[in-house]
């Protein structure tokens, strides 16, 4: 299919490029995946035309921001790395857009830095690697906290999409993966991150104060489709300092919508249809975690769908959901 817009696609600067080493194996692939990384030029573009992708969203590679201690730091190097974004869009308008980095160790500087990719940059919204750490290693702050009700408000106002993208646990508070460190990350440790993240959002009652909120999570979902009903079905037991207004599921199903990003799989992608529907379903690759070729490969030629979704879920959706001025 030719026109496909992705939106998990991520780029990198020399502050951050180091940080995502583990992902790439030998140290071999790690001189090419560096390349990657830091291309926003003719090699991307090439794989994008390659693959039929017409239009990538960029976004400052995982975890980022979000791993920086210092503060005063994180602000620092997200507002270069949304300035990098920003020079790649003017350079190619037609090519890219942008998602925003955020320095979340401070509510109200990332307020103020999403106001600045929205307003000035045109970006067209945020992706946050998870949770973030905050002037000592060993800690995890989550979006879900009242300190961070300000932030969402923002959001709100801005109506534009958050995109909450995996990371790795911290060592300090990964004992259930002694021994198995191959868990820890995307094999495993990504969904679990990212889902009990999105969970603790939906129970929070964080969409009852600002309805507005789209929230984005790839992988299919991050599992969350496949465990939907039985999370609403056993929470009639287990209501404990819920403080959501309606069932969880209700939440998730409204305010969320999952991307193909790195599961290239019929019978999983089948089940997230089923679960989420078309509308809720968009097309992305992950690069260069995964290849653009793979994920163009499988959804050009899945028979799970038909020619009709093939485009609202590879094209359209994504149009919508960001505003894009494509046609």
């Amino acid at each position: 299919m030719q026109g496909k817009i992705a939106f998990e696609e991520h780029m990198a600067i020399p502050e951050t490029v180091s940080e995502t080493r583990s992902f790439a194996g030998d140290s071999g692939r790690w001189d090419d995946f560096t390349l990657q990384l830091l291309d926003v030029g003719a090699r991307r573009l090439g794989n994008m035309d390659d693959t039929g992708i017409e239009f990538a969203l960029l976004s400052l590679n995982a975890p980022g921001i979000q791993r920086i201690l210092d503060t005063d730091e994180a602000i620092r190097v997200a507002r270069k790395g949304n300035d990098a974004i920003a020079e790649a869009m003017a350079r190619h308008p037609d090519r890219y857009g942008g998602l925003a980095a955020l320095p979340m160790q401070d509510p109200d500087a990332a307020s103020a830095e999403l106001t600045r990719c929205i307003s000035e940059l045109g970006f067209k919204g945020a992706i946050v690697n998870g949770f973030t750490q905050k002037d000592v290693p060993d800690s995890a702050i989550y979006y879900d906290i009242p300190e961070y009700r300000p932030f969402w408000a923002t959001v709100s106002e801005l109506d534009v999409p958050f995109y909450l993208h995996p990371r790795m646990q911290i060592p300090s508070r990964a004992q259930n993966y002694e021994g198995h460190p191959w868990l820890m990350s995307a094999p495993w440790g990504f969904a679990v991150e990212t889902s009990i993240h999105s969970l603790r959002l939906c129970g929070s009652g964080l969409f009852d104060d600002y309805p507005n909120l789209k929230i984005v999570i790839g992988h299919l979902g991050e599992f969350i489709p496949h465990g939907l009903w039985r999370i609403d079905a056993r929470m009639r037991f287990s209501r404990r300092d819920y403080r959501g207004k309606r069932p969880l599921g209700e939440y998730f199903l409204d305010h969320f919508v999952v991307t193909t990003s790195g599961f290239f799989n019929d019978p999983a992608f089948r089940n997230t249809l089923d679960v989420m529907g078309t509308d809720k379903v968009l097309f992305c690759a992950d690069y260069p975690f995964e290849s653009m070729q793979d994920a163009a490969n499988w959804y050009d030629a899945t028979t799970e769908i038909s020619e009709e979704e093939r485009v609202r879920i590879g094209r359209t959706n994504a149009i919508e959901l960001f505003g894009l001025d494509l046609e």
